[in-house]
């Protein structure tokens, strides 16, 4: 595990400035770090080193030096390609999986990727052919970041490796920034800055001699297949869920497991212990506030396993961790949940170095309480397009007027649903905020520049790639697309690697995922029920109450923060004199939106969007604009 960067061009590269972007991200690997200099190409990685520790230094090489990689990730199949590798002739140097990429290389060229099981992102250098290769593994579990102008491709594992080139320009794009404010996160292939975009999952980047092509090498099959014996499925699962944990479980660092108390992370736990030869050690976050702590539930997982358990309470006087995350995350991100995210992170480290998680449960089985929803809505029919303007156009006023929870917002929520597509309700329930409550924040100049902007667009897309059966099947899909690799995974990823932390994900096995499309949606969801399957399949690793919890979600008392300990920040962050004079939002529209919170209706959400994007500005964006009139003076 490790961070990547590094320059290719038809020029020669500086070195200099990819040990600098290389430096920036030294939290992803703090053992050492490896760089490789020619005439058009400048590599560069930070290592954490986890497996090979001797000798698995990168970049690693071809035997006659002309196929150079840098490697971000895992690949659990790394033995299984090692004797493949040796038995056509490759000399292999060391003991892991990085050096199998230069080797899968010369064999398959880019086919290779559909060899590699983990997580992952990689550059292979072709010298002889002046070839850049890129790759983001399936799901979107390893980030990637790049920037082409033509003669030259800069690429990063982080967004502030490219921000230590000079000639970055730092412009927020629009597009962007709307998307974020729809989505709390802003989604590949854009990113927060104009001049650079982020590799989406499962696609392949490649620049040869200046040109650049990006293409897909995998998507999800989500036809469903017949199922005539329910309980092999169930005894199925449980062979891909211990399968798939046990080859994560290879490490030379010591290991752990994040443990929520939900199924998915109390499935995996289950699934270590009963395959490890030693105590597994697991982590839990928790809140005073008992309507979002889940620590009880974790507590009995762990006293039936005997983990070695460790718990930390998160309070808002932590909340000084705010700045950090900013700097952190590279991108404005508005899932609160980066919060105890980043503390159990950080809480893990003091013990181990690599954590699995239960992270893919929800998108793979079906358990997310939204999809009860939309499976109920589906029973909505599709109004006339005339009726559903004017249904639409009501319910969005009494929204806009209407606190959050009452019965007529509730009402209004319905006449929006009724009014629009299986796509277009998922996004609505999706979207933190709607088009008219953007517009009505954004200024002048950011209205005219978004004219004709659709955020729903992407989802709308996404649904109509996927291959189920079902309206919900689709939004399952839907879900993989989208909320996961941009929002969970990032989270997961950015807090993790602040804290030097490799997290591993059984449930976001490829194969294990494969299988789970297939499915019949009425096994996922089901009269009211989530996780149908895999709730009966795990039933006799876990305590029956824990089958019975309603989910909760890493939720946090983020409206209650605002009102209290976060009030004065947030007052001051969005009103003074650096957020107006940016020009991006209509001042009195947010103090207004700050004042009625104040009052009780409840604006939490968008409020964390703006106090993020703030704080996200402030240190990317107005601490470089600093550096350089300093500089210049």
């Amino acid at each position: 595990m490790c961070g990547i960067a590094g320059i290719v061009s038809m020029t020669r590269p500086d070195p200099a400035l990819v040990r600098r972007m290389c430096e920036v991200i030294e939290h992803r690997g703090p053992d050492g770090a490896g760089f490789h200099s020619d005439e058009h190409a400048a590599l560069g990685m930070r290592r954490l080193a986890i497996i090979d520790l001797a000798s698995g230094d990168q970049p690693v090489y071809s035997e006659d030096g002309e196929v150079v990689a840098v490697f971000n990730g895992e690949i659990y199949n790394f033995a299984e390609l090692r004797r493949d590798l040796s038995r056509r002739g490759h000399r292999l140097r060391g003991s892991g999986d990085s050096e199998c990429l230069v080797h899968l290389y010369e064999e398959h060229g880019t086919e290779m990727v559909h060899r590699l099981r983990g997580m992952f992102a990689f550059a292979i250098w072709d010298r002889a052919r002046q070839r850049l290769v890129l790759a983001r593994d399936r799901v979107g579990k390893k980030p990637l970041y790049w920037r082409s102008d033509g003669t030259s491709l800069l690429f990063g594992s982080e967004l502030k490796s490219l921000e230590q080139d000079p000639r970055l320009r730092r412009e927020v794009d629009p597009v962007a920034l709307d998307h974020y404010l729809t989505y709390k996160y802003v989604p590949a292939p854009w990113s927060i800055y104009q001049d650079v975009r982020k590799l989406p999952p499962g696609r392949l980047l490649v620049w040869e001699r200046g040109n650049v092509s990006v293409d897909r090498y995998w998507t999800l099959d989500s036809s469903p297949r017949p199922v005539l014996d329910e309980e092999a499925e169930e005894e199925r699962l449980r062979e891909l869920l211990l399968e798939a944990t046990r080859i994560r479980m290879v490490s030379e660092r010591p290991i752990g497991a994040f443990l929520s108390g939900g199924v998915d992370s109390s499935a995996v736990v289950a699934a270590m212990a009963m395959q490890s030869h030693e105590q597994v050690r697991t982590f839990c976050i928790g809140f005073e506030d008992g309507d979002y702590d889940e620590r009880h539930k974790a507590r009995m997982v762990a006293e039936r396993y005997g983990t070695d358990h460790h718990e930390l309470v998160v309070t808002a006087d932590l909340l000084d961790v705010l700045p950090r995350i900013a700097w952190h995350f590279d991108e404005p991100f508005a899932d609160a949940s980066a919060i105890p995210t980043f503390y159990v992170a950080e809480l893990s480290r003091k013990h181990v170095t690599v954590v699995l998680n239960g992270d893919g449960g929800d998108e793979s089985f079906g358990g997310y309480r939204r999809y009860v929803r939309m499976d109920q809505a589906g029973r909505i029919p599709v109004m006339p397009r005339a009726l559903a303007m004017a249904s639409g156009r009501l319910g969005d006023l009494i929204a806009d007027r209407t606190a959050g929870g009452s019965l007529p917002r509730r009402l209004a929520r319905l006449m929006q649903f009724a009014a629009e597509r299986p796509a277009r309700r998922y996004a609505r329930l999706m979207s933190q905020y709607t088009h008219r409550q953007k517009f009505a924040i954004y200024s002048d100049q950011l209205r005219e520049l978004l004219v004709g902007a659709d955020s729903h667009r992407l989802l709308d897309e996404a649904f109509e790639r996927s291959s189920a059966a079902t309206d919900l099947g689709r939004i399952l899909d839907v879900d993989i697309a989208s909320y996961l690799p941009d929002d969970l995974l990032v989270k997961v990823d950015i807090s993790t690697m602040a804290n030097s932390l490799e997290a591993r994900s059984p449930l976001l096995d490829h194969h294990l995922m494969e299988w789970a499309a297939g499915l019949p949606i009425a096994l996922k969801v089901r009269d009211g029920e989530t996780k149908v399957l895999l709730k009966r399949a795990v039933a006799p690793w876990l305590p029956k109450e824990i089958l019975g919890f309603p989910k909760q979600g890493f939720d946090v008392p983020l409206a209650a923060w605002l009102r209290g300990e976060l009030r004065e920040l947030a007052f001051d962050l969005l009103t003074d004199a650096t957020a107006r004079d940016r020009g991006m939002f209509r001042p009195r529209a947010v103090r207004e939106l700050l004042q009625r919170h104040i009052e009780g209706a409840d604006h939490s959400v968008q409020l964390w969007a703006l106090l993020q994007f703030e704080l996200w500005y402030r240190a990317h964006v107005t601490v470089c604009a600093q550096k350089d009139h300093l500089s210049d003076a």
